[in-house]
């Protein structure tokens, strides 16, 4: 008999709480949906990415982690960054190398002239 009476006010309780809650929301609906969270400081368009920039960069949570748009758009900037950065240094060290070569073969020349000027009387 006691637990019966456990039972029913246990469930007049909860009958209690649920009616409040309902009632007690009072004239607002249930909370609106947060509008999603985007990313807000993303790498800037109208210049190279510094590493400040990459330093500063925050993905919003999502669901599952992070939005997957975002961070596919911030590693697709970076991954072209660096592949124009690549050729760049290779361009460069290119240039370096036949710049030097001219140099040494210009050496060589007045090498050879000064050797051929030393030999004749």
């Amino acid at each position: 008999m006691v637990m019966f009476l456990f039972l029913v006010v246990a469930l007049a309780v909860v009958v209690a709480a649920v009616t409040l809650a309902v009632v007690g929301g009072g004239e607002k609906a249930p909370l609106p949906d947060a509008p999603p969270e985007r990313l807000q400081d993303s790498l800037p368009p109208d210049r190279p990415v510094s590493r400040a920039d990459v330093e500063r960069l925050r993905f919003p949570l999502a669901a599952r982690g992070y939005r997957m748009a975002d961070v596919d758009d911030a590693l697709g900037r970076l991954g072209a960054e660096l592949a124009e950065r690549d050729a760049r240094i290779a361009d460069l060290e290119s240039a370096l190398a036949g710049a030097r070569a001219a140099a040494a073969q210009t050496s060589m020349d007045k090498r050879a002239r000064r050797d051929e000027e030393g030999e004749r009387p």
